[in-house]
């Protein structure tokens, strides 16, 4: 039997997947698939992005980011950088049009859920509110490389 501690991390992942993945789909993203929108956030966020590591940072073998990005960069969303050091190595960024749309779908999934909390009573959004600074914590302990120490230092 798992212990109460197993259950709620079990529960939390479970609602924080659904409310995700019920945020996903938008009338902005068009025809991009789920992972070219991340593969796309992955380049805003990170670029210019050596190929390499964005399949990495979007959780993508290589073969499979090589048949994407393509797509996106015929749709002017993402451009590729040839390093001026070594030729063999192209880092991508996301295009203005590419941030653009990334605004829209943000913008979409922020009204979206900004309806449905307005269902809630006033209790249940304050105490949501008041979960928030621990979700971001709690997201910051599940990045690559976190460590206590380095929570430590940061606040020196």
């Amino acid at each position: 039997m798992a212990s109460g501690d197993d259950l709620n991390a079990a529960l939390l992942r479970i609602a924080v997947n659904r409310v995700s993945r019920r945020l996903r789909p938008t009338a902005a993203a068009g025809t991009l698939t789920t992972t070219e929108v991340d593969i796309l956030v992955a380049a805003e966020r990170q670029g210019p992005i050596r190929l390499s590591d964005l399949a990495s940072f979007a959780g993508l073998n290589p073969t499979m980011l090589s048949r994407l990005i393509p797509k996106l960069e015929q749709a002017g969303l993402v451009r590729r950088i040839r390093d001026e050091v070594d030729k063999r190595v192209c880092r991508v960024t996301a295009t203005p049009k590419g941030s653009r749309l990334l605004d829209r779908i943000r913008s979409e999934r922020n009204d979206a859920l900004s309806r449905r909390l307005r269902d809630l009573d006033a209790s249940d959004r304050a105490t949501l509110a008041l979960a928030l600074p621990i979700l971001e914590d709690l997201a910051e302990r599940l990045r690559p490389g976190w460590t206590p120490n380095h929570e430590r230092e940061q606040l020196r």
